[in-house]
């Protein structure tokens, strides 16, 4: 038998069964069928069987399917014992989707296609052996937090850890182009030369003349970010791995930039289409001044960046237009252009209900809660990426003048539901930043100076969390209910806190801390203050019950962190960020990030398979009333949710947020006795929401309309991890 060549595929139409109620209930034993019936006549049959272990590794080595360098690392006899201990701990697949997408996407195949090299167990195995580096006790340690699913590495690492004809394991990256037309070429030649390597690419063009604006004194000369925006899009579609996946990016400007109603105009469905963007993502940062214009219904002026960038002497994503807006409108020298705040704010939201987009960056929301020395001016291709960056100048020959610093997001995910249960909170995580860290510390993109220059200095990485809802559900919690912001706070106040910790003794190990720690609210302690002027122990009984005593970090804990930290540095400027989890959180068998199920039962369509069941984590008579689909949830839930989570996140989230057509009656109080249908009023209110409570972004607004079609649901399958 081969994959090529199956005979029996009867766990699809099992799988489907779940969709059809019998006696008014939900068949989900039908889906345990299909998962059994898919490893016994699809995996089972089709594995290569070794009648050793060391015959295994010599053959996926002599054969150019593993690097040899991360094996010979090891003495053999603990790589058995290490496979021993994994096999002990007697790992299942829960569910038919979780099986079903762990061989179709990531196991590793013979190079025809035909047969599996491996179960889940052995990727595992890989990826423990391989990010461990020799070293057996964090081996040993990755192993058990993998097998045991309360750690997810990133889809790019998991998938290509130990395999010699591999990508990247980094998630994607972040760029941005200065004024002229040097580093636009660079910009571009960038973008090219990552896609190749693999995932999302972030560009901020808000650094860009406008047009109209004079090149060398010649009036009018400037084209503007749309034609920048053309070549890009068309360099992600030329660069997509061979054919193997689209590239993607995502392009960011400033709210206060003139191009930006031609901005968000060209991925409009009517646009013209010399202009019109296809594939390529938009996003908008937002200072707080925008906020205040809306509030006050007031004009805002739209201010040239080529004559901004003359006047202060730095590009026009570096000054702080809040602060200097007055300024700006009052300065003769620098050209402006007046609109209506609303109008703008109703442009935003009316591509955002046609296309999903643009993504919000509430930059300065973002830079307030930033505690390193410099300015974040963009994010990342799905919005959870905020990191200082520096611009870079470019000679005509295409070489540094000043090499700027640029972002790559080493990614990863706790996996709530099981972290829970974990017999140490802080080990585990411990675990995770050194897995992370081996990712930053072997990342080399040398194609991109800046990047390599920012993950050198940074040693970023980006741990988060999926899972949140069905934690909910388990645990009989609604979305939303005061209980469940109350158990969301206290779960990343722990990764927030022990995060710390293990960056902090890495420093300590290697006498290194991240590039500028001595001009960073940790090096002076401030970044500690709330902890010790606040308390973040549970209070309700039900959130108590949830959390032993020792797991919650006392005011002297944080006291003795907080000295440490002054005394020792950290190794990493970032540390935190939640990623949207795609596929790898069914691996998992939970609920994808933080944000609420779409459905009880979800429906995939996969690609020549045709439709796909997955019930939602935990699913049964008793946790059925708190599975409320996001689409029926009043979704000031899901940013209070978010809200409470982002008060210890160093960086941020990607929130989606989920509306219907046809608003169900009763869900926002401000549509009775108007309309029912979905409006640019109600997003406009809930961005508004979302910035007072200190969300630092939105990613997509998804909508599903009456024609029962979901509108902005595209996503970077490198970036849902």
């Amino acid at each position: 038998m081969s994959l090529h060549h199956l005979t029996d595929t009867s766990y699809f139409d099992l799988n489907n069964e779940i969709n059809i109620p019998v006696n008014g209930q939900i068949p989900l034993q039908k889906d345990q069928e299909a998962l059994q019936a898919f490893l016994d006549k699809n995996v089972s049959p089709n594995l290569v069987k070794f009648d050793s272990l060391q015959e295994r590794f010599d053959y996926l080595i002599n054969n150019h399917y593993y690097e040899k360098g991360f094996i010979d690392q090891y003495d053999f006899g603990f790589i058995e014992k290490l496979y021993d201990y994994l096999q002990n701990q007697n790992f299942h697949f829960k569910s038919f989707m979780a099986a079903y997408k762990f061989y179709a996407q990531y196991a590793l195949k013979t190079n025809d296609n035909d047969a599996y090299l491996e179960t889940f167990l052995d990727r595992v195995a890989a990826n423990a052996l391989y990010f461990a580096d020799g070293d057996e006790s964090l081996a040993m340690n990755l192993a058990d937090e993998i097998i045991h699913q309360r750690y997810q590495p990133a889809t790019p690492s998991f998938l290509n850890a130990g395999r010699q004809n591999r990508g990247e394991f980094v998630s994607c990256f972040l760029i941005q182009t200065t004024d002229d037309m040097n580093t636009i070429g660079r910009t571009i030649n960038s973008a090219l030369q990552l896609s190749r390597i693999g995932g999302g690419v972030g560009i901020n063009l808000s650094n860009l003349r406008a047009a109209g604006d004079p090149i060398k004194h010649i009036e009018g000369a400037a084209s503007g970010v749309v034609p920048v925006m053309k070549l890009l899009e068309d360099s992600f579609s030329y660069s997509n791995q061979l054919g193997q996946r689209q590239g993607a990016g995502v392009v960011y400007l400033s709210v206060f930039h003139p191009d930006i109603i031609s901005f968000l105009g060209a991925k409009k469905e009517n646009a013209d289409e010399k202009i019109r963007l296809k594939t390529l993502s938009l996003g908008v940062t937002v200072p707080d001044k925008f906020y205040e214009l809306i509030k006050a219904n007031a004009d805002m002026y739209l201010f040239s960046p080529y004559d901004v960038e003359r006047e202060y002497g730095e590009p026009f994503s570096y000054v702080d237009i809040t602060k200097e807006y007055d300024k700006l409108v009052a300065n003769d020298k620098i050209k402006k252009t007046k609109i209506k705040a609303r109008d703008l704010e109703t442009e935003i939201s009316k591509l955002q209900q046609e296309s999903g987009y643009p993504y919000i960056i509430n930059i300065d929301t973002a830079n307030r809660a930033n505690p390193i020395d410099g300015k974040i001016v963009m994010s990342n291709l799905c919005s959870e990426i905020l990191q200082v960056q520096t611009p870079a100048t470019v000679d005509n020959q295409q070489h540094y003048i000043k090499l700027g610093k640029d972002i790559s997001c080493n990614l990863g995910s706790t996996n709530i539901n099981n972290m829970m249960n974990a017999a140490d909170f802080g080990h585990s995580i411990e675990t995770m930043v050194r897995a992370l860290t081996f990712v930053t510390d072997h990342s080399n993109i040398d194609v991109v100076p800046s990047i390599q220059k920012g993950n050198h200095e940074s040693h970023s990485i980006g741990l988060g969390a999926m899972g949140l809802h069905s934690f909910f559900a388990k645990h009989h919690m609604y979305y939303g209910s005061a209980e469940s912001i109350e158990f969301t706070s206290i779960y990343f106040m722990l990764l927030n806190y022990w995060s710390l910790v293990a960056s902090n003794k890495i420093a300590k190990e290697r006498h290194q801390v991240f590039d500028n720690f001595d001009k960073s609210k940790y090096a002076d302690g401030s970044y500690f203050d709330k902890y010790l002027e606040k308390s973040y122990a549970p209070k309700s009984d039900k959130v108590k019950a949830l959390f032993s005593d020792d797991m919650i970090p006392t005011k002297a804990d944080w006291e003795a962190l907080k000295q440490a930290v002054m005394q020792y540095g950290l190794y990493h400027q970032n540390r935190l960020a939640v990623a949207p989890n795609g596929s790898i959180s069914y691996i998992n068998d939970t609920t994808a990030s933080l944000h609420p199920i779409i459905n009880r039962i979800e429906e995939r369509q996969e690609s020549k398979i045709g439709k796909i069941y997955y019930p939602a984590p935990y699913l049964s008579n008793d946790t059925i009333p708190y599975y409320t689909s996001a689409y029926d949830m009043d979704m000031r839930k899901v940013i209070d949710i978010y809200a409470a989570a982002q008060e210890h996140i160093d960086q941020g989230m990607a929130l989606t947020l989920f509306l219907r057509s046809t608003i169900p009656s009763g869900l926002y109080e401000w549509k009775d006795g108007r309309t029912d249908k979905m409006t640019t009023r109600d997003l406009n209110i809930l961005r508004n929401y979302a910035y007072k409570k200190g969300v630092k972004s939105i990613y997509y607004i998804r909508t599903f309309t009456d024609d029962q079609q979901e509108v902005g649901s595209n996503q970077c399958e490198s970036c849902v991890i």
